[in-house]
């Protein structure tokens, strides 16, 4: 039986207190991080960004415990550096024209390919790897998961904002994205092999040199024994990262058992989930998605409860029921987005949605 063991990576962005621009931290958090927290803290493509990521993680209490460690340790070693660390899956002002970047022959490689498309792809998000030693298992998962994650982004919406504008989308992170090739919702494989052959195709054409720049929303993890989840935008707080991993992981462990029974969840097509991406990014849990089974548009809070219902059987097994439960309230305080919105409506000042969401990101920690 699979453990469905998780592993959590995140991505911050480093504040200047006083003037709440971005700032590079000129790889000092990390050189120092690296000293207490070896490799769990990385170097991103820009400066201002600084990358987390927990060890292999038994359960989501793991996981979280790991997260609180680690928002708590970079912050410090951020503090110590006279700045701070925010967890929004865009910046509200800061313009990337003016943010550096990381120096190294990989980063070099991609600004070169990918040009402007790279240089203003100053974003952060949430990744989750749920294990899974199967390939071709992963591949049905990943095929059949697809449907589910317009209802899960939904949850994480977290970048309302964007060089300084309200760009009135929940989540304008993955507009930014999608100027990056392979990204978005993957197509269709038939098994690993299937899926090999679209990569061993990209390698030998020369557009991509390996695996990991596949970018799609969800994907089976070329390297690790995972299946990668990639659609969220970062969360605000510990709680709301935690609930999300916990849906994922129990999704994964859902579909596992239906085609253990040789059962199995209806694959829909990439076109018409992409309308309910689209329709997630823009309203976040307060739209409506469509139900392709009913052929009709239902509020997305409902189709949020309908798959709490459909995961139910697993959770407990799972052990990760507290952590479930706090989707609930997601639903009841709102995303990230909602409250960045809120305190822009009730200040009208983008400097102090900066403050709340650097408070809001060691709440709890």
């Amino acid at each position: 039986m699979e453990k469905f063991t998780l592993g959590v990576e995140e991505e911050y962005m480093v504040i200047d207190p006083v003037s709440r621009e971005l700032k590079s931290h000129d790889q000092k958090i990390v050189d120092i991080a690296s000293q207490v927290l070896k490799d769990s803290v990385k170097a991103e493509m820009h400066q201002a960004v600084v990358e987390v990521g927990t060890g292999i993680c038994e359960n989501v209490d793991q996981a979280q415990r790991e997260i609180k460690m680690l928002r708590k340790t970079v912050s410090e070693i951020a503090h110590s550096l006279g700045l701070k660390i925010g967890a929004s899956g865009t910046h509200p002002f800061s313009h990337w024209s003016t943010q550096l970047i990381t120096p190294n022959p990989r980063y070099d490689e991609i600004v070169n390919e990918m040009q402007e498309a790279a240089r203003s792809n100053l974003i952060f998000g949430l990744h989750v790897h749920v294990g899974i030693a199967d390939k071709n298992m992963a591949i049905h998962i990943m095929n059949t998961v697809r449907y589910f994650l317009p209802h899960i982004y939904a949850l994480s919406t977290n970048s309302p904002f964007w060089e300084g504008r309200n760009t009135g989308f929940k989540s304008f992170r993955t507009k930014v994205f999608d100027k990056f090739p392979r990204t978005g919702l993957p197509d269709y494989f038939n098994d690993w092999d299937d899926f090999k052959n679209y990569v061993n195709l990209l390698i030998r054409t020369k557009c991509i040199d390996n695996a990991k720049k596949i970018w799609w929303d969800v994907r089976v993890h070329p390297f690790y024994d995972t299946i990668e989840y990639r659609v969220c935008d970062v969360p605000m707080l510990v709680d709301e990262t935690i609930a999300i991993t916990a849906v994922l992981q129990a999704l994964t462990a859902k579909l596992y058992k239906l085609r253990k029974q040789n059962m199995s969840f209806i694959v829909y097509n990439r076109a018409l989930i992409a309308e309910n991406k689209w329709r997630a990014s823009r309203y976040g849990i307060d739209g409506k998605l469509i139900d392709f089974g009913k052929q009709e548009e239902v509020d997305t809070r409902h189709l949020i409860y309908e798959l709490l219902d459909f995961i139910d059987d697993v959770v407990d097994d799972l052990g990760s029921r507290p952590s479930i439960n706090y989707v609930k309230k997601i639903l009841e305080q709102g995303t990230g987005a909602d409250r960045q919105l809120s305190v822009f409506e009730k200040t009208h000042s983008l400097q102090k949605v900066v403050d709340y969401i650097t408070e809001q990101t060691l709440a709890g920690v």
